[in-house]
Parts: structure tokens; sequence; C-alpha cells
């Protein structure tokens, strides 16, 4: 199912059924396989058929499909020391790739030092270590009591005030963190929406709170919000900034996780039982994962660098420099790509946020080209589906964020869901697909952010 803006898409799920079917009709695939170690000892496994023989063509074709499979596995599950056994020259190769390409370095320096203090590293070995999860304990769920719930995005910051699981207060401000240089901006504003969601509660039993990125006992690894930061900068004032701010509160039970994570978390205390994947189409793409029986796991979930697009000349992303992820196809990022093959012109100083409202005014007012754009973001949503269902099992995806606001949003569900139902009819019985009401899109993520830490006996007075 071609999308309409964008004939030339080649979708990662397509090319790997294709490639895989490739090797085993030769009759004597060569395989690969590998496991992924994080800190903890958590392991994650994959493996796939390559094409047998040595020639050049051959062999650097296999290294490309070894070294993209290899990344989907890095920004979904996580992990710095890559165990693997494969045909000869592929070990080398991707050691050289980490070491001596910038999308490469990039991926170590991101995945390995940042989150896991650690370059990363490939080992031979034909004897991979055995999958292995630490499965963290229950994730929110705590509704009692006077909470703040926040939610950081790279356009706006939400704010809640809440009483017993209900909404008593909430706020919406535009922001600009991408870019800032210095942290004190985050800081300024992350407490002053802290403390107008004070105002209206009498005393504050707990904060919780939503950010992209990937965050460690409230410690930031790194994230897109302060990717403005030099360094040095990083280091002294943003990596324990939500233990500072916990600290600012007097020591309120205080948690931020990925924004992802709450994505799912929403879609875990809100959908019927089953494992979920959470996606949130903001200025980035968060995705997060939560089992089936509630937890977290220790895997990253960044599916924004996930490549989805396999042509050669796909969309590069600005921050990673890859080419074909995610980020470009589901964000606000994809909308502002999509206007202009659409025939909608805008000013190009315009900045995202402005891009997207025009569209969805445009589809309000039923513009065919409007239209042609959701259809185009629905079908990269269900060929990402299908590609991230290789790593991930899920039984409900829940979409939130800006993106999937107004009648577009169920113009890309159903339109995800025919993608699956053409391409991949052994996904698409297993896999409920939606999105949470008007009400829950507006408050769902705060209330799932504040139910985030368990509360303290003893209130904490506002600031």
């Amino acid at each position: 199912m071609t999308p309409v803006l964008d004939p030339h898409f080649r979708p990662a799920a397509l090319v790997w059924r294709a490639f895989q079917q490739q090797a085993c009709d030769t009759g004597r695939p060569a395989e690969a396989r590998f496991a992924l170690e994080q800190k903890d000892g958590s392991i994650s496994r994959l493996s796939t058929y390559l094409l047998p023989g040595s020639d050049p063509d051959t062999a650097a074709l296999n290294f490309v499909m070894v070294e993209r499979l290899v990344k989907l596995a890095l920004w979904a599950r996580g992990g710095y020391r890559i165990y693997i056994d494969a045909p000869p020259g592929i070990v080398d190769r991707l050691w050289g790739h980490y070491r001596n390409t910038a999308t490469g370095r990039f991926d170590s320096e991101i995945v390995g030092e940042r989150v896991y203090d650690h370059r990363i590293e490939v080992l031979p070995t034909r004897n991979l270590p055995p999958a292995h999860a630490n499965v963290a304990a229950t994730l929110g769920g705590h509704l009692d009591g006077c909470r703040i719930g926040f939610d950081l995005g790279g356009s706006d910051r939400k704010v809640a005030a809440i009483v017993d699981g209900q909404v008593v207060w909430s706020e919406e401000i535009e922001w600009d963190p991408y870019h800032q240089t210095d942290p004190q901006y985050h800081w300024d504003g992350i407490m002053e929406s802290l403390r107008h969601a004070a105002e209206h509660l009498p005393h504050v039993d707990a904060i919780g709170g939503s950010a992209a990125g990937v965050y460690v006992g409230n410690q930031v690894r790194f994230a897109s919000l302060f990717r403005g930061i030099a360094p040095d900068t990083f280091e002294k004032r943003v990596r324990n900034m939500f233990i500072d701010l916990k600290r600012a509160w007097n020591g309120v039970p205080f948690d931020v996780v990925n924004d992802g994570d709450v994505t799912a978390l929403l879609g875990s205390m809100s959908l019927p039982r089953g494992a979920v994947l959470g996606i949130a189409l903001g200025t980035s793409t968060a995705g997060g994962y939560v089992t089936e029986d509630g937890r977290i796991t220790p895997w990253l979930n960044e599916i924004a660098f996930v490549p989805v697009d396999y042509r050669a000349d796909a969309p590069r992303d600005e921050w990673s420099g890859d080419r074909g992820c995610v980020v470009q196809y589901l964000s606000q990022q994809a909308v502002g790509r999509l206007l202009a093959p659409a025939q909608i012109d805008v000013p190009p100083t315009m900045p995202l946020p402005a891009r997207l409202k025009h569209l969805q005014a445009l589809m309000q007012a039923g513009d065919p080209r409007a239209v042609d754009v959701y259809l185009t973001l629905g079908a990269y949503l269900g060929y990402t589906l299908a590609h991230l269902a290789s790593v991930y099992e899920f039984g409900h995806v829940l979409l939130l964020g800006r993106v999937t606001s107004g009648p577009g949003g169920a113009i890309m569900i159903d339109t995800a869901l025919d993608v699956l139902r053409a391409d991949f009819p052994e996904l698409a019985p297993r896999i409920d697909l939606s999105m949470p009401g008007e009400k829950e899109k507006r408050h769902g993520q705060a209330i799932a952010a504040a139910s985030l830490p368990a509360r303290d006996e003893s209130p904490v007075l506002g600031l």
C-alpha cells in the first residue's frame, strides 16, 4: 500500500520479509545471531537469515541488513555489549561502523556512553548468552491524594493538578527547549509549571512527570530536550536536574520517566489486560512498552531512531544523521515534510507546531490535501508497527500526541489497519490500535505521570 504522498517509501518490514525469503529460497541460507547486554545483566537476542556466499556484493548486503537489525535492537531494547555469531567479515565491519562512521559513532555515544557509561563493543562468539530480562516493579497506578503531573514535550509543556485521580486544573505552555544552551531555561520553565499547579492544591503529596529521553533513577541519561546543552554543562547541571527538583520540593515523592512509557502506562490503566506499546506523535516520536502485568522493562524504547524506510535517499534525521528513521515519519517533523508534496504552501520559517495547526484547520474544513497527509501518515504507521512487532510483543497500541488530534487521527488508524490486513494478515487480528478519548487526550498523560510515585505520609505544602 503505497503512501499517497511518498511513492518511493520502502518499508523496512517488507524489505526484511523479502530478504529472508530470498535467503531461504537459496536452500542454504547463512545466519547471524546476536545478543545485546545491558549493565543490569539483561540480555536481548535476535537472529536473521542471510544470503550465502562471500562475493563482495553479497557480503555488503548482508552487512547492511545485520547493521540495520542491530540498530533496531539497540534503540528499542538497549545495550552496549553486542555478542555476535555471524559469517566472516561482519564482526570487523560492525566494529568499524561504530568507530569510523558518523551514524555508528552517534549510536555508540548516545546508547553506549550516555545511557550505559560504556562505548558499544562487539564480541564474536558462537555461544551467545541466554535471553534474560530484569523487569521493574509495577509502574504507576497511584491515584490517591493531591498530585502534580507534568509532560515535557519539544514544543510545549503540560501540567495538571490532580486530587484522587481527578484533574482540578491544567495548563499548557509553549516553549522551545531543543536549542537552548542554558539549562536555566529548562529549570525555570519546569519550576514555573509545578508552582502554578501547586497553587491549585491544598498540599502536594507526589509529583510525577514524563519527558522525551532516557531517565534512570530520575537521572537524565540523554534527552532531546537538552540537546543544545554543552556536554560539560550537561554533566554539571542537567544530569541530576530532576533529583535537584525533588530536593527543591522538600523531598516529595518525585518520579520522571520516558514519555513513551507513560503513554504505555496510560494504555495499561485504561485498556483491557494485555501488553501495551505506546506511541506519542509530538515534535519527535516517543515509544514506551508495558508488559501484560503492568510492568516496565529496562528497554530503551527510543523508537524515534529506528530506521523504517530503507531507500537510499530517505529523509535524514537532523540529530543522528541516519536516514529513514521513525522521527521523520510519525511526528510533527513528518507533517512539516509532507506539506509540500501535498501542495500545501506555508512560509518556510513557519515553526512545526504552527504547520500542524494549519494542517488540522484544513482537515476540519474537509480539504482533500490534508486527507492525503493523514493517509500517508497512516501508511507509515502500519508499516512501522509491523517492523516493531519483530522486537515487541504487544496486543494493544495506544496513540497520543498532537499529530493524532482531530479527525486526521482516525484516518491514520484506519489506514494503518488497512496496511496490516493487506500485508501482515498474521498480525492484524491480534493488534488493537486505538487513541484515548478527548478527555484522556487532554489530561490522560498528566494523570498517568502523576500516578508514578507512591505517596509518603507527610504532605508537602506549596513552595
